[in-house]
């Protein structure tokens, strides 16, 4: 996988029945996003500073398996594709070798000042190129 990052569960993520609640595999798609940006362009802000952000499109997530309080979820994944305006986000969450959890996310690039669909930049592209699922 091109991408990867590990977070630890903590106790207020998990519900009543002691396992992640599941709005929270979403909150922890932010964290990898964040990461993301990070990794490929240095920082968030150096992302914004190319006149874009993204805006959730699509959210598709499949629970296979539970995750727990201190589980240790390593979470992989990639972009499938670039197209002009949007990417899709996937990613698989693992504790240990058991998948827990799958993701789709499809991004939308918009204009910092209009809030209309952007063409994603170039500088932006080059630098989730390596992170393409093959």
């Amino acid at each position: 996988m091109p991408f990867r990052h590990e977070l630890r569960v903590r106790y207020g993520e998990c519900d009543a029945q002691g396992i992640v609640f599941n709005a929270n595999f979403l909150a922890y798609v932010d964290v990898v996003l964040t990461e993301i940006w990070r990794e490929t362009m240095g920082s968030y802000d150096r992302l914004l500073a190319t006149g874009v952000d993204t805006v959730v499109g699509e959210a598709n997530m499949r629970f296979l398996a539970p995750g727990r309080f201190d589980d240790i979820l390593r979470i992989e994944g990639g972009f499938d594709g670039l197209g002009t305006t949007s990417t899709t986000l996937r990613l698989w969450f693992h504790r240990d070798t058991t998948l827990l959890v799958e993701a789709d996310i499809r991004y939308v690039f918009v204009d910092l000042e209009s809030w209309e669909k952007a063409t994603i930049p170039d500088a932006v592209r080059k630098g989730l190129e390596p992170l393409l699922l093959g």
